[in-house]
């Protein structure tokens, strides 16, 4: 699921202006969702509704809602998620890049909410920065300390990227 990108926007849709091959080419060897419909302006709702299957009106997760020190509003611990349903069918599963379900060490964790393992940002505040000071391992904050007090070191979502492909 990409953050603020209409279907519109990939070649695997049509446009053609802008390419788009690394996108177009998961659309053509993985799954396309087409039937999913955003019913908030903003992004943990949409996640929430993905993750839950329920409806954005029914979903737990209404707004972007932050708790300090990092996190949002949690899944409630009852929810079923897709990485559950997933895995009581014997996939194993993995979220990469920006969680924002709740902070770290709640109930809405990623591995608490049935991923077997994350990497990326838990707290979508931080997800705005493209050379974070710290990524989230599973439950374990990694820093990365090329990137201290605002360096250009380490560019997050390459290191995403990497992470997801050694999941793969």
């Amino acid at each position: 699921m990409a953050d603020d990108l209409g279907y519109g926007d990939l070649g695997c849709y049509g446009q053609t202006r802008i390419p788009t091959p690394n996108i177009d080419r998961l659309a053509r060897e993985g799954l396309r969702f087409t039937q999913f419909y955003a019913g908030s302006t903003v992004c943990a709702p949409s996640r929430s509704s993905l993750m839950t299957g329920l409806h954005t009106g029914h979903a737990p997760i209404r707004g972007n809602k932050e708790v300090q020190p990092e996190g949002q509003s949690p899944l409630p611990s009852g929810s079923v998620t897709l990485a559950e349903l997933l895995h009581a069918e014997g996939y194993v599963t993995g979220a990469f890049g920006k969680w924002g379900l709740g902070a770290p060490g709640s109930e809405g964790d990623p591995i608490a909410q049935g991923f077997d393992a994350f990497y990326g940002y838990n707290c979508q505040r931080l997800a705005h920065n493209y050379y974070p000071d710290h990524l989230w391992d599973d439950t374990s904050k990694v820093r990365l300390t090329d990137n201290a007090e605002g360096a250009f070191g380490t560019y997050a979502p390459q290191r995403i990227h990497e992470k997801a492909l050694e999941f793969v």
